[in-house]
């Protein structure tokens, strides 16, 4: 038999024929290409080994178009995805995490506001007691008041916490975090005076400042863990450059 022939019975059968054809050779002294078409001339019956050769052929052109197709289909959403995730040219950008050590326990808050002049904002300050979700919002409030300040025409926010960052996108009629919906009001309230601002999840290790100054404000913790929860606003510590 022509390697070309048995190439092609090879791709046409199944691994159940092709284990088949392997054991027939082994017993009756064919080789493995007789045994193969043996066994795949057996399963085609009437029709004949041509028509099962060229229905399998056409199943599996059908396949791999489908699998083209799938694939191309992620390459189109990634595509999207990124081009939806790029802000507008001249939009400020931002990024929060809040950390709570243990969870529940003392809190620190970190957020970065960057201008397309070069303005950068840095704020890194404890916020009292409480757990991780509470940091996370704590945070982007901070983050949404000082931006206030500033009033930027377009602003992108980008966080790690898939709870807050789904809860603030959330459709208003539908439930939210538990124990969160003080600060989720606060946060869409603060989102509402701003003339347009998005935010979107990141993951953590693209939040790198971010995380940085909220580490920093659990440090400037006392060691005791019974300090007062007055001394939130005790160390703010925003920060702007001297153009700002």
């Amino acid at each position: 038999m022509p390697t070309s022939d048995y190439d092609a019975l090879t791709a046409a059968a199944f691994h159940k024929e092709r284990v088949l054809a392997r054991r027939l050779a082994t017993r009756s002294g064919l080789t493995p290409a007789e045994a193969l078409r043996q066994v795949m001339t057996q399963a085609a019956g009437a029709p004949g080994l041509a028509s099962l050769l060229a229905q399998r052929a056409q199943a599996q052109a059908a396949e791999a178009a489908r699998r083209a197709a799938r694939a191309q289909e992620k390459i189109d959403t990634l595509a999207l995805r990124r081009a939806r995730d790029q802000p507008p040219p001249g939009a400020w950008l931002a990024w929060f995490d809040g950390s709570a050590h243990p969870n529940p326990g003392r809190l620190g808050i970190g957020a970065l506001l960057r201008g397309p002049a070069g303005e950068c904002v840095e704020i890194s300050r404890r916020a009292g007691h409480g757990n991780s979700g509470e940091a996370e919002y704590l945070a982007l409030i901070a983050l949404l008041e000082t931006a206030l300040r500033h009033r930027p025409p377009q602003l992108a926010i980008y966080g790690d916490s898939q709870v807050v960052v789904n809860d603030v996108n959330r459709p208003p009629a539908t439930a939210g975090a538990a124990g969160l919906q003080a600060h989720h009001a606060r946060a869409i309230g603060l989102m509402a005076q701003l003339p347009e601002v998005a935010l979107r999840w990141i993951p953590r290790h693209r939040n790198a400042d971010a995380d940085r100054l909220s580490q920093q404000a659990i440090a400037s913790w006392p060691q005791a863990d019974h300090e007062d929860a007055d001394d939130t606003d005790d160390n703010d510590n925003d920060h702007a450059d001297p153009a700002l």
